[in-house]
C-alpha cells in the first residue's frame, strides 16, 4: 500500500496541512447538527432519533431505555457483571461484583475502500452471513495495532485478492442504533491490477457505476457511498462526507425504507473525478 504523498510518513504534519488547504473547500451550506446534551445520557443526543421517547410518554419525563447487559462474567477474574454506576461516572457500565473491574462496551470501526479502476469500481459478492451472496465495496473490521487506512487496504487484500493505493478518505458514517462507525477510503488498483474472490467472497467484479445493482449491495453504509461516489464521478469532483445513517430498530441491512443519512456534510474538495 502506497499512502498519498502527505501521509506516506509520519511526522509530517505541516505538508499534511498544506494539503488540506489545497485541496478542501469550504463547504456552501452546513446544516447544524440537531443535538444536545443533557448531562444524564449516553453522549450527545440527536433530536430525531429521541423524538419518540419525548413525545410518545404521558409521564412528565419519559423513561429512559435500559442499557442491555452484554456479558455475565468478569473477563479478570470470572465474577459475576451487574449493571451499576462506577464512581463519578453517569452511565450505567458493567462492573464486576468480585473485584470492581469496569469492562467498558464501545462502538466498532469498519475500514473499507471505494476501490476504482480505468472508471469502474471493485465490488464483491459476499460469501458469508450477513447479507451473504449481495455486493459490497471491501471491508470489515478494524484490527489492533493499525491504521484506518492500513485496515482498509489489508480488507481488500484479504476480500478481494487486491492491491490498492489509499488516495484519500471518503465517507465516515456513524451509525448508532448498532454501535458501529464506518471510514471508507478512495482507492485505485496498484499493479499487477489483479482481483479475484477472497476467503469472503464468492465472486469479484469491476462495475460501471452506472451498472452497479444497487438492488443488491449487502449494506446501508455501502449503499449510501456508492450512491453519493457516483453522484461525485458525475459532477467532477469528490467531497468528503460525513453522517448518521438512522436505523429502525431491527430492521434489514439495507432497507430503503428502513434508514436514513441526517446530518449529513458533503465537504466540496478541488480533487478531480476524472483523474
Amino acid at each position: 500500500m502506497r499512502l498519498p504523498t502527505p501521509c506516506a510518513r509520519l511526522g509530517q504534519i505541516p505538508l499534511a496541512y498544506q494539503w488540506c488547504r489545497r485541496h478542501l473547500r469550504a463547504p456552501t451550506t452546513l446544516t447544524p447538527m440537531s443535538m444536545s446534551y443533557d448531562g444524564t445520557s449516553m453522549g450527545l443526543k440527536h433530536k430525531e432519533l429521541h423524538k419518540e421517547q419525548e413525545t410518545t410518554s404521558s409521564s412528565a419525563s419519559a423513561a429512559q431505555a435500559p442499557k442491555p447487559q452484554l456479558s455475565n462474567f468478569c473477563r479478570k477474574c470470572g465474577g459475576t457483571i451487574s449493571m451499576r454506576r462506577p464512581p463519578s461516572e453517569n452511565e450505567l457500565r458493567h462492573v464486576c461484583d468480585a473485584c470492581g473491574y469496569v469492562d467498558y462496551y464501545n462502538p466498532k470501526l469498519v475500514v473499507g475502500c471505494i476501490v476504482e479502476h480505468e472508471g469502474r469500481i471493485l465490488l464483491c459478492r459476499r460469501a458469508i452471513e450477513p447479507c451473504k451472496g449481495l455486493w459490497t465495496v471491501p471491508a470489515g473490521f478494524l484490527e489492533m495495532g493499525e491504521s484506518t487506512a492500513a485496515g482498509a487496504a489489508r480488507e481488500t487484500w484479504e476480500e478481494a485478492n487486491a492491491r490498492v493505493e489509499i488516495m484519500a478518505p471518503y465517507a465516515h458514517w456513524d451509525i448508532p442504533v448498532i454501535g458501529q462507525g464506518y471510514l471508507l477510503f478512495r482507492a485505485r488498483l496498484a499493479a499487477p491490477h489483479s482481483f479475484s474472490p477472497g476467503i469472503e467472497s464468492i465472486e469479484t467484479e469491476l462495475f460501471e457505476p452506472k451498472d452497479i445493482p444497487f438492488d443488491k449491495v449487502a449494506f446501508s453504509s455501502i449503499s449510501t457511498a456508492l450512491r453519493l461516489y457516483t453522484s461525485d464521478l458525475a459532477e467532477g469532483h469528490f467531497h468528503i462526507h460525513h453522517g448518521v445513517i438512522v436505523k429502525k430498530a431491527g430492521a434489514p441491512p439495507n432497507d430503503p425504507a428502513a434508514f436514513q443519512l441526517m446530518d449529513h456534510f458533503a465537504i466540496p474538495t478541488s480533487i478531480s473525478s476524472r483523474l
